[in-house]
C-alpha cells in the first residue's frame, strides 16, 4: 500500500538524529536501479518558500523533469534559513547522489518540521549513507513513518489500475489550507509518461484533492507533491493515469483530515447551486475556516445559523430564500427558515453528528457551480498542540 508496491522503486526510513526524540526522521525513495525517470512536482504558493522547495524546482527545471531519488528529513523544515539553508539542501542531494551513483541534480529533497532553525547537517550527513544502504523493495512503510511530525499514523496509498499502479506516502496534520498544506507527498507509478503530461495530470489531481483540504487556514512554506514515473508498465492512457493519480491523492488528503491535529470530526462540505465553481469554492472555504462553525462541529451541533451567516459573508451570489442546508441528508434549513424535524429524524441527525465523519451540503439555488472542501472541527487538543513553537 505504498510507493514500493509499484514495481521499480525502493525506499527506506530511519532515525538519524534530526529529531531530539529519537524517532525516525529521514526517508529516501529511489528507483531500484538508481537511474533517473520522469519526475514532476507541485509546490507551495507561499512566498516564504523553503530551501528544499527552491532546490526541487531548480533541479526539475535543469533536468527537464528527471530524477532518481527523493531524500526527506522530518523535524526541521529548513525554511527561513537563508543561504545556508540552500547550501544544506543541495548538500543533501549531493550526498544522496554520491551513494546512488547519479547526478546531484537528479535528486529531489523535502524537509518538514520547525521553521527558522538550521539543519543538523552532521546527523544528516551520517544518515544519508545509512538510508541508501537500507533501500528495500519493502521499505515504503518505513519511509512513511520517517516523514511524520505531529502525525499520529503514517499515510499510505496504492491504486491498482490494472495495467499500471500508483503508490503514495504522505505526511500532514496541521497548517492545512487549500493550496496544499503543511504536507509532503511522494507518488510513484510504473506508467510511462513524459514530463509535460505528468505535470498537467499531477496539477489536476492536486487541485481536486490536497487543494480541497483545509484544517486551520494556514499555508506552509514547504508544501510539496512529487511524482516519479518509472515507465516499466509501458505507455498509458493519460486519462487513466490522471484518474489513478486523483484517486491516490484524494485518499491521502482524507487520511490527513482524519488525523489532523486535535480533530474529532472530518467534514465533507459540499456547496452546490452556486453561480460558478469559483464562487462555490469561495463559500465552502470561508465556511470551512470559520472558527464558530468548527466549534459547532466539535459540539456535534447541527446549528445552521453560523453556516448561513458565513455563506452570506463570503460575497457570493444567492438569495437567502433559496438556500438549503443539510447534514447527512437531513435538511435543517430551507426556504428562509429552519426546517421542521420530527423526533425520529432528530434522532437520526444526532447520530450523524456524533459520527467521525460529517456530510454537510449547502445548495445556494443559483446555478450549476459546485465545490467540495474536506475540513475538520476545532477542539481543545488543537490549541494544546499549537500554543507553543512547533
Amino acid at each position: 500500500m505504498t510507493v514500493t508496491d509499484v514495481p521499480g522503486f525502493v525506499a527506506s526510513g530511519l532515525a538519524c538524529g534530526v529529531k531530539p526524540s529519537g524517532d525516525p526522521d529521514m526517508a529516501m525513495v529511489a528507483t531500484a536501479d538508481g537511474r533517473p525517470v520522469t519526475a514532476v512536482g507541485v509546490f507551495t504558493s507561499n512566498k516564504m518558500t523553503a530551501a528544499p522547495v527552491r532546490v526541487c524546482r531548480e533541479h526539475l527545471a535543469g533536468t527537464g523533469g528527471r530524477a532518481a531519488a527523493v531524500v526527506i528529513n522530518s523535524g526541521n523544515a529548513n525554511a527561513a534559513t537563508g543561504a545556508q539553508g540552500m547550501a544544506d539542501a543541495e548538500a543533501m542531494c549531493a550526498l544522496t547522489a554520491a551513494e546512488l551513483g547519479c547526478a546531484p541534480e537528479e535528486v529531489l529533497v523535502c524537509s518538514t518540521g520547525w521553521i527558522g532553525y538550521g539543519l543538523p547537517m552532521d546527523a544528516i550527513s551520517a544518515g544519508i549513507p545509512r538510508l541508501a544502504g537500507s533501500l528495500d523493495p519493502d521499505g515504503g512503510p518505513a519511509a512513511a513513518i520517517a516523514m511524520m511530525t505531529t502525525d499520529t499514523v503514517p499515510r499510505t496509498t496504492l491504486v491498482d489500475a490494472g495495467d499500471f499502479a500508483v503508490g503514495g506516502i504522505a505526511k500532514g496534520a496541521a497548517m492545512l489550507e487549500p493550496n496544499m498544506a503543511t504536507m509532503l507527498a511522494v507518488l510513484t507509478t510504473d506508467a510511462e509518461v513524459d514530463a509535460p503530461t505528468a505535470t498537467t495530470l499531477l496539477r489536476e489531481a492536486v487541485a481536486v484533492s490536497f487543494n480541497c483540504l483545509t484544517v486551520d487556514g494556514a499555508e506552509s512554506t514547504n508544501d510539496t507533491v512529487l511524482l516519479l514515473a518509472g515507465g516499466t508498465a509501458g505507455p498509458t492512457d493519460p486519462t487513466d493515469l490522471g484518474a489513478a493519480l486523483e484517486e491516490a491523492c484524494r485518499d491521502l488528503a482524507v487520511q490527513m483530515a482524519d488525523d489532523a491535529e486535535g480533530s474529532t470530526k472530518t467534514v465533507f462540505l459540499t456547496v452546490t447551486g452556486a453561480a460558478t465553481d469559483a464562487e462555490a469554492a469561495r463559500a465552502a472555504r470561508d465556511t470551512a475556516n470559520c472558527q464558530l462553525v468548527k466549534c459547532s462541529w466539535y459540539g456535534e451541533d447541527p446549528y445552521w445559523g453560523r453556516i448561513a451567516a458565513e455563506m452570506g459573508a463570503a460575497g457570493v451570489a444567492f438569495d437567502p430564500l433559496t438556500i438549503t442546508i443539510s447534514y447527512g441528508g437531513t435538511v435543517v434549513y430551507e426556504a428562509g427558515e429552519p426546517a421542521t424535524i420530527d423526533a425520529d429524524t432528530a434522532q437520526s441527525l444526532a447520530a450523524h453528528m456524533a459520527g467521525r465523519r460529517l456530510d454537510l451540503l449547502v445548495d445556494l439555488g443559483q446555478g450549476d457551480g459546485t465545490a467540495l472542501v474536506v475540513t475538520t472541527d476545532l477542539s481543545h487538543a488543537y490549541i494544546d498542540e499549537n500554543m507553543r513553537t512547533s
